[in-house]
């Protein structure tokens, strides 16, 4: 059994680069804290082996996402949740004047920043 609290600063940096304190883990997947700064577009990704489920908890911003020739563009606000499936090409920001934050759920858990794959997305990004 565990239990952990929120670390009050960042462990790392996702590829896409959002800010990221890890949560949990165990052998099925693992779950983290993201927070992307107001104006902040993130790079494209894709992931090789991983989906993951994500709940926003605060702030505003979109997220485009395109698997099998089918796109989605959603508004991100506290309560909503999205999936990424793996192979899901995806781009994210914060359009708010507070930070996006979400809990991202990987499953299985996330290998390495080897997992991702930078694609082409709608938005040209802030972060590399």
């Amino acid at each position: 059994m565990k239990h952990t609290r929120l670390p009050e600063k960042p462990d790392a940096k996702s590829p896409a680069g959002a800010e990221i304190r890890f949560i949990m883990d165990g052998d099925t997947g693992n779950m983290i804290h993201s927070t992307v700064a107001p104006g902040q577009v993130n790079r494209a990704t894709r992931h090789k082996t991983v989906s993951e489920f994500w709940h926003v908890l605060e702030g505003q911003g979109r997220i485009w996402r395109e698997k099998d020739g089918v796109e989605e563009t959603v508004v991100l606000e506290a309560g909503v949740s999205i999936d990424i499936s793996v192979g899901t090409a995806f781009q994210y920001r914060c359009d708010g004047d507070q930070p996006l934050k979400f809990i991202c759920i990987s499953m299985p858990p996330w290998p390495g920043d080897d997992e991702a794959d930078y694609v082409e997305g709608p938005w040209s990004p802030s972060v590399s």
